[in-house]
């Protein structure tokens, strides 16, 4: 078996629409954070999330070392925030506003809704990291419409011309 053009793999995994989210943390009273589409639910007992940080990411070992983080579930109107915090070289909160969670990570205004965690677990796989965290607490926008990757970009994936209703 030939191995995977790694160009091709990215390209079939951009027809998957995922949630944007902004993962943050406070590093010795400074906001850290950065944007992520690697999230998802893995547990409803004990409630239980994972983000997968790139093991390049300049932000993940500030995350890291403060052992908790809070995820910032994006609005579809906040494609910005999300080209903010993945811009490198910049001020990411520049602009943002933003609160303490309940455990002290910065927490987004307008969000769709938002997830307080403790780092359970971390592992190396490939070139990314996966972080299992467990939710300590967390709350919702109602009707809020969430921010979607799909194909490279920020947008909304179209109904395929027959496709299912």
């Amino acid at each position: 078996m030939s191995a995977i053009d790694s160009r091709r793999f990215r390209d079939v995994l951009g027809h998957f629409p995922t949630g944007i989210v902004v993962v943050t943390a406070s590093r010795n009273g400074r906001p850290v954070g950065m944007a992520v589409n690697s999230f998802t639910s893995v547990s409803l007992d004990p409630p239980l999330v994972l983000f997968c940080p790139a093991r390049s990411s300049s932000t993940w070992p500030d995350i890291a070392a403060a052992g908790r983080f809070c995820v910032n579930l994006l609005r579809r109107e906040q494609a910005w925030v999300a080209r903010r915090f993945a811009a490198r070289d910049i001020d990411r909160f520049d602009g943002i506003v933003w609160g303490p969670s309940p455990g002290g990570a910065p927490l987004l205004a307008g969000t769709v809704g938002w997830l307080d965690c403790r780092i359970e677990l971390r592992m190396e796989a490939g070139d990314h990291i996966i972080v299992l965290g467990h939710v300590e607490a967390l709350d919702v926008s109602e009707g809020a419409a969430p921010l979607l990757f799909f194909r490279g970009g920020h947008e909304l994936p179209q109904r395929e011309p027959g496709g299912c209703t």
